[in-house]
């Protein structure tokens, strides 16, 4: 993949222009990784043409993973998916020196991008040091920065946060995309800044990305592409081809009814999610504790529920 300094390539690009689906980390019963349930995700979103796959942070349950655990969950989901499509590897808010060792690792076993969540406890991490940070990884492997490092740990103001988006964006040649999962109305400051030369992937929901549309956005990381690729498609094609009316109306009539039936569980959305993955047979419920794991009881209503709203045919 041929890199120009301070653009996406167009490959990549492309590839990022698609609804995106994430691994979201199944577990056994007993709450070790279940890599058989990764392979089975990454097959499911293949079939249903993923052009690219993303393991997150969030999504794919860092936090209850050791970096030896993490590392393997990369590397079969690179090795499985076999360049069907793009990979996204994460990191786990590691120190430079750290990211660096993780990116030159991700590089050898052929993941396509680094998505970066620099460590920011306190607001520690200061912005000729971020600079420095992504620069240093990004001399093993094309980085992307995800917008939940300026909220997670360490609350900046928006008018921060874009400033020292500007500086990377003006002083990393290899950052070269962004995921958005909090801006909002600053999202739409960042689109337009820039869209000319990175990728802009919305986060989580379709009517995330709709917000973007008329400023500079590519894909969106798509929950509803890890069980019903035909509706992320319709949807994204619908934008493609300017036909927004029918695109606002599958956000309308298909993701908000979803994400209601989500909401009537009382538990993190997590634990719908994967008690989602196995009413769809694609793998299972459990998640290791103090994470909830949905009962024999909710598992019955959560299909039933999705039955009801048309989501399950």
């Amino acid at each position: 993949m041929s890199l120009q300094p301070g653009r996406c390539p167009a490959e990549l690009r492309e590839a990022l222009d698609s609804p995106v689906p994430s691994i979201r980390t199944p577990f056994t019963r007993d709450g070790k990784v279940d890599l058989d349930g990764v392979r089975a995700q990454v097959d499911f979103a293949i079939a249903g043409g993923a052009r690219t796959l993303m393991v997150t942070w969030g999504d794919s349950l860092f936090s209850v993973q050791t970096d030896e655990e993490i590392a393997e969950l990369v590397k079969v989901a690179v090795q499985h998916c076999n360049r069907r499509a793009k990979v996204i590897a994460a990191d786990n808010s590691w120190a430079t020196s750290k990211a660096v060792a993780f990116a030159e690792y991700c590089g050898e076993i052929g993941a396509d991008l680094l998505m970066l969540l620099p460590p920011d406890w306190a607001a520690s991490s200061q912005p000729e040091q971020l600079v420095e940070h992504f620069n240093a990884v990004g001399r093993h492997l094309p980085t992307m920065i995800v917008t939940a490092f300026f909220t997670t740990m360490g609350p900046r103001p928006p008018g921060r946060q874009l400033e020292v988006l500007r500086l990377l964006y003006e002083r990393c040649p290899n950052l070269v995309a962004v995921k958005d999962d909090v801006f909002g109305e600053a999202g739409v400051r960042m689109c337009m800044m820039v869209h000319d030369r990175w990728a802009v992937v919305s986060g989580g929901w379709m009517s995330n990305h709709t917000l973007q549309v008329p400023y500079g956005v590519d894909g969106y990381l798509c929950l509803i592409m890890s069980f019903r690729p035909d509706i992320a498609w319709a949807y994204f094609d619908a934008v493609k081809a300017g036909e927004y009316a029918r695109a606002w109306r599958i956000v309308r009539e298909v993701e908000w009814p979803l994400r209601d039936l989500m909401g009537t569980f009382g538990v993190s959305l997590n634990s719908v999610w994967h008690g989602m993955s196995e009413v769809f047979g694609i793998s299972g419920r459990y998640l290791p504790g103090p994470y909830y794991t949905l009962s024999d009881e909710e598992m019955e209503r959560l299909e039933g529920g999705l039955r009801a709203v048309g989501f399950l045919r």
